[in-house]
């Protein structure tokens, strides 16, 4: 399963997963977003245990204000609409799946 494009309209039913989540804050005009987003995607394909997604903070300024984003790319997990655990800058995929453990 592929990173889910989120925005206002479906966050609520994301966050209400019973499954991990973790949240991409990204840029198209982003460098080091642009390293990270395939690793996310492969991320997304190889474990359906998580719920990933990716939010474009051009397009959604209210979620990225909601979680206090200054910088991309910024990575947000979140267990039983919660968040656990917040890193910025680009990050190896090894580093990006200990943060959903």
């Amino acid at each position: 399963m592929s990173a889910i494009k989120i925005n206002k309209m479906n966050f609520e039913e994301i966050k209400a997963s019973e499954k991990p989540v973790l949240l991409d804050f990204y840029a198209d005009w982003c460098g080091p977003c642009k390293m990270v987003s395939p690793i996310i995607d492969q991320i997304a394909d190889e474990n359906p245990e998580f719920v990933i997604g990716k939010i474009n903070v051009d397009q959604e300024g209210e979620l990225a204000s909601e979680f206090g984003v200054m910088s991309i790319p910024t990575l947000v997990v979140m267990k039983n609409g919660e968040v656990v655990n917040k890193v910025t800058g680009a990050r190896p995929k090894a580093q990006i799946l200990a943060l959903l453990k």
